[in-house]
């Protein structure tokens, strides 16, 4: 599973309010060359817009944003495939891995890091990774912790976008600029799949580039 949540190489970090929105969202970002999302618990629609988007079988689906146990039930019998959070919460962890669920808790930190290896995690949320110092706070942890893969997220955008993935331990990504909340807010999914398809080629650059 965590290879199939870092094929695509960029994780779209998705806050919908209004499941109805999740089925056109779906739609666009398949379109646009991505197979896998991550849907915030930070609404009211986050378990339903889930459930929706489980439905897709193109389509790998986690929760993000989990703080707790039982948002890790609520998420995954929604159907999300994987989990999420912003911090190392041992209460997350052990009941994702009781249910045999992934999940891939931030880290800020060395003592963090450690935390994760120790629960026997060797992926994690980097977060917020631009305002923690990017790319080369990565570069720092990387170097004691060379088994430990890394998914920034936060202040990650078309700019930054290659120097992360250029780096052997970021897995993926994560990102909100394809699915900006005012991009779903007025329903432009058109602009959607052209930010996933410019991502994409990033991302997944042809063997001319």
């Amino acid at each position: 599973m965590v290879e199939a949540v870092g094929a695509d190489r960029i994780l779209p970090v998705v806050v919908l309010h209004q499941a109805r929105d999740a089925a056109p969202l779906a739609a666009a970002l398949v379109a646009g060359g991505l197979r896998a999302v991550e849907v915030t618990f930070r609404t009211a629609a986050a378990a339903a817009a889930i459930r929706v988007l489980a439905q897709r079988p193109d389509l790998l689906v986690g929760a993000g944003t989990v703080l707790t146990p039982a948002q890790v039930d609520e998420a995954v019998e929604a159907g999300a495939r994987f989990v999420v959070s912003p911090g190392f919460g041992p209460a997350v962890v052990r009941h994702c891995q009781r249910l045999g669920v992934p999940v891939f808790p931030g880290v800020t930190s060395p003592t963090e890091i450690m935390m994760a290896l120790d629960a026997g995690l060797d992926t994690v949320k980097f977060f917020p990774a631009e305002q923690l110092g990017g790319l080369g706070m990565i570069k720092a942890l990387a170097a004691p912790f060379g088994a430990v893969r890394f998914i920034p997220t936060g202040g990650v955008n078309t700019d930054n976008l290659a120097a992360y993935l250029a780096h052997p331990a970021v897995l993926a990504v994560g990102g909100t600029w394809m699915v900006a909340p005012d991009l779903i807010a007025a329903g432009r999914w058109d602009e959607v799949t052209r930010r996933t398809s410019a991502a994409v080629a990033v991302a997944r650059p042809g063997p001319e580039a």
